[in-house]
């Protein structure tokens, strides 16, 4: 199957980076290439592709081979940032780009396991090496684990049940596959509550999803990172698909913006720290109304981004 990505808020996000023709800059979701054939086409220097689904590197690399002298490619998590550009010999960067969401790929190759819209083995792994797949999830981890994850990355309502059929199913043989689970999670919605708000298996398949690839757990620390290896006037642009990642993105750089974490009641500043940097986007760019048209799976994507002072 062929590795396919529809990049999201593309012309916005790049928009933000101002490319310089000798920057070096970073994208942190590879993908498909397609935010990174952007900033290479608009004259950057050095082109640095992060991703840890080795599928998507392959892809990448064919879709940007007229760059290959300016683009390096790395296999593994963007959480890694710093080491990488240590080991790249880079001290800091111009721009990067950070793309949150699930590839069209993943999402469409079924052996992939992430949608409930196709029949196959539960995996989920956006880096195929990771011992924990959504296999591992849904046999093994206790009603009580799976109600929280449930609630607290899928923010489902109806996670203590969903959670109860799902222990009670595994006593008589393992859950396999998507499909199964899917028919699960609707047996256990009541009829009137699955009328409502899409798919019924839509917020736990996300939800497993994040507990699988730790999506939420590496996410502040990153953004904190990545704006450490920014060059003075370099811009961090970040696309985020649901509120939990957008709740993490916005504090975090509210808190970057900030500075100073003294208490109010305190007359001076006694922790010296000083913003970091400079909020961009006031409210988050939205898909405008044509990529809508060509892309449904673009409505919940927000894009935020903030220039390192």
């Amino acid at each position: 199957m062929e590795f396919k990505h529809y990049s999201v808020l593309l012309l916005e996000s790049v928009d933000f980076l101002k490319i310089k023709p000798d920057g070096i800059y970073l994208d942190a979701t590879l993908g498909g290439g397609g935010h990174s054939y952007e900033i290479l086409s608009r004259g950057a220097g050095k082109l640095i592709g992060i991703d840890q689904d080795r599928e998507a590197i392959a892809a990448a690399t064919k879709r940007l081979e007229e760059f290959s002298d300016k683009v390096i490619t790395v296999n593994r998590n963007f959480s890694e940032v710093k080491s990488i550009l240590e080991d790249l010999g880079i001290d800091n960067v111009d721009g990067a780009v950070m793309d949150l969401g699930v590839s069209s790929y993943q999402l469409d190759n079924a052996e992939r396991g992430f949608s409930y819209m196709h029949d196959a083995p539960l995996d989920m792994r956006m880096d195929r090496d990771n011992p924990l797949s959504a296999y591992d999830v849904v046999n093994t981890y206790s009603e009580e684990e799976l109600t929280k994850i449930f609630y607290e990355y899928g923010e489902e309502k109806w996670s203590a049940r969903i959670a109860k059929f799902i222990v009670e199913r595994r006593e008589n043989k393992p859950i396999k596959t998507t499909g199964e689970l899917s028919d699960i999670i609707k047996a256990a919605i009541p009829k009137a509550a699955r009328m409502d708000g899409g798919h019924p298996a839509k917020r736990v398949f996300q939800a497993i999803r994040i507990e699988v690839n730790g999506e939420l757990r590496i996410l502040k620390q990153a953004v904190c990172d990545f704006v450490d290896v920014l060059k003075p006037g370099g811009v961090l642009s970040i696309i985020t698909f649901h509120s939990l990642e957008d709740r993490i993105v916005k504090k975090t750089f509210q808190e970057l913006a900030k500075g100073c974490t003294c208490p109010k009641s305190f007359p001076v500043c006694v922790c010296g720290k000083t913003p970091q940097v400079k909020i961009l986007t006031g409210k988050p760019v939205l898909p405008s109304e044509a990529e809508l048209d060509e892309n449904s799976r673009s409505k919940s994507a927000k894009l935020r981004a903030v220039v390192k002072l």
